[in-house]
Formats: structure tokens, sequence, C-alpha cells
């Protein structure tokens, strides 16, 4: 891997913020949960998501080096949103330069700790350094944008004689206002990174944001769907992987139907019951226990 330069002296006048460890509960941050900022394919990805809907644009890019940013890529967001909820639910300081082992990263978001997992972290970090956005979600006007890429910059430590110590990585602002406000964060379950397919994790991640825990649950219909996941599949080959991800029950803790409505199918969803024991179990990724 090319190695990064040091960071410019404007940037390391960030306090460093260290990782708390990989036991803690899982947050996502609420924008990237309810639009399409990342690709949802495995393949490499080039062609822009250009997303516009009332007064929310979004714009991302990629490089022909790295690809787009995927969504198995925005689990090293989910763990960066989850240590800074975590520090400053704690009281302790926070700062969007973060330092952390890789073990804890790739052990957070359950996946291998081996060589292969650790090269996949680093390729990973590339995507989200070299993926650029250009959103006016959060900004006033709509004719503003605020534009950024998910990690601004990021290294590998070592110490005087070469022996690794970790990385850092400095996440943007918009995404550090976004997270650092407790509205716009939600606790996610830990299962969500067991799911290996794009579409039910970026499905996942929306049902958690609009369905929440109603008790009515939501609902959407496929062509908005479509729409709003920024996928490349055509219409009808996004209906059939909805309708297989209905029918396995993939996502967990919700309910999934189909149902149709003035000639075009819905997809609702609402929140299976848990108690409350349970859900404090699966919150910080602890097996919970059948009393029953």
């Amino acid at each position: 891997m090319r190695r990064l330069p040091s960071f410019p002296a404007r940037l390391t006048q960030l306090d460093l913020f260290v990782s708390a460890g990989c036991n803690i509960a899982a947050r996502d941050a609420q924008d990237l949960m309810a639009w399409p900022f990342f690709s949802l394919a495995k393949s490499k990805r080039v062609r822009p998501i250009d997303f516009r809907m009332g007064e929310v644009s979004i714009l991302v890019e990629a490089t022909a080096e790295h690809g787009m940013a995927t969504i198995w890529d925005a689990d090293i967001l989910i763990w960066a949103a989850s240590q800074i909820v975590e520090a400053r639910d704690m009281g302790r300081p926070t700062s969007r330069l973060i330092a952390a082992t890789p073990h804890d990263i790739l052990t957070f978001t359950r996946r291998g700790t081996g060589k292969a997992s650790y090269e996949r972290l680093k390729a990973g970090l590339d995507r989200l350094q070299s993926t650029t956005i250009a959103t006016s979600i959060r900004q006033v006007g709509s004719r503003r944008r605020h534009r950024f890429s998910w990690i601004n910059e990021w290294k590998e430590r070592h110490d005087g004689s070469g022996r690794a110590l970790g990385i850092e990585m400095i996440v943007p602002d918009w995404f550090y206002e976004g997270v650092i406000d407790q509205a716009l964060v939600l606790t996610i379950d830990p299962a969500y990174f067991a799911l290996t397919g794009g579409l039910e994790r970026w499905l996942y991640r929306l049902v958690r944001k609009h369905g929440g825990k109603q008790r009515g649950g939501w609902s959407f219909d496929f062509q908005h769907l479509h729409m709003k996941s920024g996928a490349m599949s055509p219409p009808k080959r996004f209906a059939f992987e909805l309708r297989d991800i209905v029918r396995r029950q993939a996502l967990p803790g919700y309910q999934l139907t189909i149902h149709h409505a003035l000639g075009r199918e819905r997809l609702s969803f609402a929140a299976l019951s848990v108690n409350s024991f349970d859900a404090a179990m699966r919150r910080v990724g602890l097996p919970t226990v059948d009393m029953s």
C-alpha cells in the first residue's frame, strides 16, 4: 500500500481521540441510513450516484483506481459513530482525529482478524478516503452543498522501530457534526454485520431509520425504494431481490410484508416485540437467552 504523508500541521492540531475498544453498542448516523450514499455491489463501481428528491441532492463520485465506497465499507463509519457517541455519553472528550487498532475495528464489525481481513480493511479505508460526496443535507438553502470525503485522511502508525501501533483517521465535519448530535444517531442490531447482501444491508438501515419502534410500522412502494437505494440493477431485478428478502425475513428485528395498492407493490415493515433484557444484550452484541 502506498504510504500516506504525515497529516498537515493544521490537522494534527486536533486532539487525538483514542477508541474505547469493541464491546460497545453499535450506532449508525441517521443521514447515512436514509439516503443513497454507498455502492450496494461488491464489484467495483465508478458510475456516480446522482440523487435528487425535493430539496435533497446527493452526488457521490468515485475514482477509477479504488471505486466507490461500499455499504460494507460503511461499517467503518458505524464503528466511528459508535466510538464518538460512547465517549460523549461517558463524558469523555471526542475529536475527528481517531486512533484505533485494526483488530478493534474488525472485531466490532464481526469480521475476521487475519491478514486478509486487515488488507480488506485498508482497501475500505482507501475507498472511503477517495469517494467524494456533495450534498445539500443539513445545509441552509437548497442551493448550498457540502463537499467532503468519508475520511479526510488516514495513516498507519508505527513506533521508532517500525512496529505497527494501529491506524489514525480523520472523519469529516459533516459526519462528525451529525453524530455528535444525539438526535441524529440510532442504535442498530449487531446482527446487521452478519447480513451478506448489499441490498439487505441498505434495506435494514432504511427500515431502522423509518420504522423504528413504531407499532404501526412503515411502508414504501418498490419504485420509491429503487430510486432511494441508488442501486444500478434494473427495477425488475431490484423487485425480485426485495421479494427474496421478504421471503427469507432477512432483517433482524423486523417483520416484512408485501401488499399491492393502486397497481403497485409496497413493502411494509414493523418492529418485532423484544423484551428489555434481550434488547440490552443485543445492543452490546451479546447472545440472548431463551427463557421459554
